[in-house]
Formats: C-alpha cells, structure tokens, sequence
C-alpha cells in the first residue's frame, strides 16, 4: 500500500516548459539586469524547478550599448585574462570592454551567476544579448518583461 498521498515530480528535457522573454536593458543597472535575468534563465521561479536540468526561459536582452553601471565601476572594474604563455595576463576595465563589445559586458556578468558545468554552458546558450534595440527572434514571440515591476 502507497502511505505517500504526494509524488515529487523532477522535470527532465521532455516535460520542461521554455518560453522566450525579451529584457530591454536601456536605463537598467548591470547587476540588477544580470541577476534577474540569470534566474530567468536557470528557472527558478518555475513550480517545476529541478536543479539538474536545463528548465529555464529563453532570454533576449536588446540595448546592451545603454547599461549603466553605479559609483566609479567605468574606470576601477576590471575584466582579467591569461592567455596561457608565462606573464600573459591581460586585463581590460569595464569602459574599454563596453567599447570594444557592449554585449559582453552584460554576457560576463551572467555567465558569472550561472552554475561553473556542463549545465552553466547549455544555460548559457539559451541566452542572446544585442546592443541595440533590433533583435532576430521575432518568430519565438518572446514576453516583454519590465525589470522595475519584477519581484
């Protein structure tokens, strides 16, 4: 006999719901942007959360070239990579970085939220950044999210 009246339900790739959600970044702090979108992305608010599988959201994040960041993070955030040879250590500031590519300033600070796995990698792929206002993916329909009334 089944004493449980309740089943824990895990989610895998067939039972997962995505939707495509468009983010417009004009005007909005990086941080702020960046973590709602990471757990836009990871699924964390959905019922059907499962840790070990890919259950969030498709995001769009159009007007990459308009984030702001706070306080002297222009000039005293830095961005460091090694290039693999001995003293190959090469570092940007967040002003040089938005002026070669602003979409990989939004980029980096996801990927940052996102989990260091094969899983971080897929998640990320679910995620496209623009710098201006004009996206690609008008067919997916994505929902139109406003960031100041999201809780």
């Amino acid at each position: 006999m089944d004493t449980l009246s309740y089943k824990t339900v895990s989610a895998n790739k067939a039972t997962v719901s995505k939707e495509w959600v468009h983010i417009d970044a004009e005007g909005q702090t990086l941080g702020r942007l960046s973590s709602v979108a990471a757990i836009l992305l990871r699924g964390k608010r959905k019922p059907s959360f499962t840790p070990h599988v890919d259950c969030g959201d498709n995001v769009i994040i159009t007007n990459a070239s308009k984030i702001n960041l706070t306080g002297k993070k222009w000039t005293d955030k830095s961005y460091i990579r090694h290039t693999g040879y001995p003293g190959g250590q090469r570092s940007l500031t967040a002003q040089e970085l938005y002026d070669k590519n602003p979409e990989r300033l939004i980029e980096k600070a996801i990927k940052g939220m996102l989990p260091k796995n094969k899983l971080g990698a897929a998640i990320f792929r679910n995620l496209k950044v623009y710098a201006g206002a004009e996206h690609n993916q008008d067919a997916q329909q994505p929902k139109t999210i406003n960031l100041n009334e999201f809780k």
